[in-house]
């Protein structure tokens, strides 16, 4: 069975803290590809500073030279708000027979009970929490039940199956945020060692940064 990561964010901009954790997870499951998928218009956060075009660029740099990672622009020619349900109902589609892994952080996990349909998310792949190394998860409610459901302790077993599981992996958590790179590219400040070379270039002539207060 063929195995797709799935990497979703607004990359407002991209950067290692992004890139590190997803190649972990790609090696850690064997997955045959990690898909990087900007977002259009993100419901649960303000309007990205730079442009849909710009974020395309920047995650288009930022992955070249890897084979296994891959930019899905769905979302970004979807109208409307993105909505990662629908997206993985089209993926799932898209890719029938596939094992389909979606990625999050631990408080992108945490927060999973607000997003629109976010029960369906499991219909259509499994769910793997990328955290830091000696962290356990402490859920309640709603995530508690869901952890007790669906937690496998063993990836290979679970990524037999197309969708539904929910998978934990400690990987490297790099303290690199998009909203400090923002305001160091509008201090003008260096950005190297935060983010690729390319993206940096990127950033730096487009400007795109520059006007944030």
């Amino acid at each position: 069975m063929r195995k797709i990561g799935i990497f979703g964010g607004t990359f407002d901009p991209i950067h290692y803290g992004h890139l590190r954790p997803a190649l972990e997870i790609l090696d850690a499951f064997s997955l045959d590809s990690m898909l990087f998928i900007p977002a259009g218009q993100p419901p649960h956060r303000r309007a990205p500073r730079a442009s849909a075009e710009q974020r395309l660029a920047m995650v288009r740099a930022a992955v070249q030279g890897e084979p296994h990672f891959q930019v899905d622009e769905r979302e970004l020619k979807r109208s409307g708000p993105s909505y990662m349900a629908d997206t993985l109902l089209e993926l799932q589609r898209e890719y029938s027979g596939a094992a389909l892994v979606l990625v999050l952080g631990t408080d992108a996990f945490l927060g999973l009970p607000g997003w629109e349909r976010w029960r369906e998310v499991f219909d259509y792949a499994h769910v793997a929490v990328a955290h830091r190394p000696g962290w356990w998860l402490q859920a309640e409610g709603e995530l508690a039940s869901l952890l007790a459901e669906r937690f496998d302790a063993n990836p290979r077993r679970a990524l037999e199956r197309p969708a539904g599981s929910i998978l934990l992996r400690p990987v490297t958590q790099l303290e690199i945020s998009s909203t400090r790179i923002r305001e160091e590219a509008a201090a003008g400040r260096e950005l190297r060692y935060l983010v690729p070379d390319a993206v940096r270039e990127l950033i730096i002539k487009s400007a795109c940064y520059r006007k944030e207060s």
